[in-house]
């Protein structure tokens, strides 16, 4: 079982309940305003990056029960 510190625990904390709002906010105004100034083929291949990190960010930072 690996510990960590309390104050690395509150960063994780923090980090893992900002990963869904901040992914739900940005998502969506990035892509707009890349499909604004550049182009569509842009806006598209940008959603595809952005959701492809956004999922990995979201899986990496999970927490399971009884798994700590």
């Amino acid at each position: 079982m690996v510990l960590i510190p309390s104050k690395s625990r509150s960063s994780l904390r923090a980090l893992v309940a900002a990963t869904p709002v901040l992914g739900s906010v940005l998502f969506p105004l990035l892509v707009s305003l890349l499909m604004v100034r550049v182009g569509i083929t842009a806006g598209v291949l940008a959603a595809v990056l952005i959701g492809c990190l956004w999922v990995v960010a979201m899986l990496r930072t999970a927490e399971m029960p009884g798994h700590s």
